[in-house]
C-alpha cells in the first residue's frame, strides 16, 4: 500500500483543520457561560436549556423538520421514477431533454434556481408557505436522489428482473419484490441526502418561505445579523450533530451496499 507523502499529508491536515476547526471552536463555545461569544467563562449548558424554551426557534425547527421530511420523501419517489426511466427507458424520445431537465438544479445556482421559483409562484397565484418550500426543496433535492439511485441501477443484475417475469410476475411486482429490496439502500441514501440538503438549505428557501413559514437556517441567518449570541452557537452545534448523523448513516448504508453487490456477484460467479 503506498503511503503518503509528506506534502500531501500536510495538505490533507492543513485542509481538514481549514474546514473542521472552525467548526470544533463554536461547539466548545456553545458550553461557554460567559454571554459574551469570545470570551471563556467556564463550561454551562445554560444556552441549551435557554434555547429550549426560545419559541421562535422551536417554531422553526419544527417548519424546518417538517419541510425536510415531506420535501425529501417527494424528492425520493420521484427521484427513483426519474432514474429508472433513464436507466431503463432506452433511447426514448426527449431523453436528452429529459435527463437535462432532471440534473439541471446540480449546476444551476441557487439564487437563480430560488428567483425563478418565487416568479413562478407568483404567477400562479400561490402564497408563499411550508408548501412552496417543499416544492421548492423537492426540485433541488430530486435530482441528487436520482443520481444516487441510477448509479446503482446501471449496476444491477438485469437477469433477476428477468427471471421474476418468466416465473409469471408483472413489472411492477417485479420491481416492488426484486428490484426495488436490492436498490433500497440507495434510495435511503438519497432520501438522507435529500434530508441534509432541505435541512441546510437558506438561499432558496428565503425566497420562497412566508412570514409565517420562517425555516431554521433563515432565522439564524437573521439573528445572526443582530449578532451572534451563545444560543446560536447551542443550535449550530445541535445542527451540526443532526448533519453529522446523517452522513454517518448514509455512509453505512452506501457501504452496507456496495458489501451487498459484492456478495452477489460472487455468489453469481
Amino acid at each position: 500500500m503506498k503511503r503518503l507523502s509528506w506534502f500531501n499529508a500536510t495538505s490533507l491536515a492543513f485542509g481538514f483543520a481549514f474546514l473542521y476547526i472552525p467548526m470544533l471552536i463554536l461547539v466548545i463555545y456553545s458550553f461557554n457561560s460567559s454571554k459574551l461569544v469570545t470570551v471563556w467563562a467556564g463550561f454551562s449548558t445554560k444556552w441549551y436549556v435557554e434555547l429550549a424554551g426560545n419559541e421562535a426557534f422551536l417554531e422553526a425547527a419544527w417548519v424546518t423538520i417538517k419541510v425536510a421530511v415531506i420535501s425529501s420523501t417527494l424528492a425520493t419517489v420521484l427521484g427513483t421514477m426519474a432514474a429508472y426511466a433513464m436507466v431503463r427507458g432506452g433511447r426514448f424520445f426527449g431523453r436528452t431533454l429529459f435527463s437535462g431537465m432532471v440534473y439541471a438544479p446540480l449546476v444551476m445556482p441557487e439564487v437563480i434556481t430560488g428567483l425563478s421559483l418565487l416568479l413562478l409562484f407568483i404567477g400562479i397565484g400561490m402564497d408563499r408557505g411550508v408548501m412552496t418550500i417543499v416544492l421548492a426543496h423537492t426540485i433541488l433535492t430530486m435530482c441528487y436522489v436520482s443520481v444516487v439511485v441510477s448509479s446503482r441501477l446501471v449496476s444491477f443484475d438485469r437477469s433477476l428482473e428477468e427471471a421474476a417475469l418468466d416465473l409469471g410476475c408483472t413489472p411492477f411486482d417485479a420491481f416492488r419484490s426484486v428490484t426495488l429490496p436490492i436498490i433500497a439502500p440507495a434510495v435511503i441514501a438519497g432520501w438522507l441526502l435529500a434530508f441534509t440538503l432541505s435541512l441546510d438549505d437558506l438561499v432558496i428557501a428565503s425566497f420562497v418561505s412566508g412570514p409565517s413559514s420562517t425555516t431554521l437556517p433563515i432565522k439564524i441567518f437573521s439573528s445572526v445579523r443582530l449578532g451572534v449570541s451563545p444560543e446560536i452557537n447551542a443550535l449550530s452545534t445541535i445542527m451540526i450533530g443532526i448533519v453529522t448523523i446523517g452522513v454517518i448513516v448514509a455512509s453505512l448504508v452506501t457501504k452496507r451496499s456496495v458489501a451487498m453487490r459484492a456478495k452477489q456477484e460472487r455468489d453469481a460467479e
